[in-house]
């Protein structure tokens, strides 16, 4: 939780009273399927997918953003806990000796805190390209059955990767209808990660309120925890301008 605190402090901190500056805070909700496979020691542990709803245990999520002019600052804060994630059992080598690659069953429990910081500059209206900062902490827990075998096993993973990327959003002519989209890449302690986003968003006079689909990915290579790991489903969220 301490993750949580210091990107709410990040995220709060541009808000105070500056000439030029505009503020917004978007709650919102995501529910994403999880697929990928966690590698642990022993074994490699396949999950998903799963039903959105199923096994989200808690969830808490705010963006935010600073803008003066063309320059802006922008952040993300998610917090996510899942519990009993059915998936499958890859394989297991027991202490160098051979390993199997037979199908067995397992249960995964994953908590993770994701923040983002990134500064952002406007190239052209209603596009934003972004620089900056992602760090996603993941618990991750198995419990898992192979034939007359079975275990558990956890591990942890604190990844910190650099991002560069393109945020913004695309009018629907003169009405106050909108299409939101972001993307971003980058590496660090992932080989690769990326975000998209896209879906559809109505203008208020007090803000926005946004439907939309995004994914986001991690794979961390070699012997690591995540491999080819997958965050995909909708989001609903409302943003306030002050």
């Amino acid at each position: 939780m301490k993750y949580v605190v210091f990107m709410l402090a990040v995220i709060a901190a541009p808000l105070v009273r500056a000439e030029g500056w505009s503020y917004s805070l978007t709650p919102y909700v995501w529910l994403p399927n999880i697929n990928g496979t966690l590698k642990y020691d022993v074994p490699e542990v396949d999950t998903g997918p799963n039903s959105y709803l199923q096994n989200l245990n808690m969830v808490f999520m705010v963006s935010g953003e600073a803008r003066k002019g063309r320059w802006s600052v922008v952040g993300d804060l998610i917090y996510l806990n899942f519990d009993d994630q059915k998936g499958s059992v890859r394989q297991v080598n027991f202490g160098g000796a051979a390993g199997t690659t037979a199908s067995g069953d397992s249960r995964s429990s994953l908590k993770g805190v994701e923040g983002m910081l990134a500064g952002g500059y406007t190239v052209a209206p209603g596009v934003d390209v972004i620089a900056g900062l992602r760090y996603f902490g993941l618990e991750a827990r198995s419990d898992w059955q192979l034939g007359t075998t079975s275990g558990n096993v956890s591990r942890r993973a604190d990844l910190w990767d650099g991002i560069v990327g393109v945020r913004g959003r695309v009018r629907w002519g003169e009405t106050a209808w909108f299409s939101p989209y972001y993307f971003d890449i980058g590496g660090g302690s992932s080989s690769l990660t990326w975000q998209t986003l896209v879906g559809v968003g109505y203008a208020f006079k007090w803000g926005d309120a946004v439907l939309a689909y995004r994914t986001a990915y991690f794979d961390l290579g070699g012997d690591k925890l995540l491999q080819d790991f997958r965050f995909s489903g909708p989001t609903l969220g409302a943003t306030f301008r002050f």
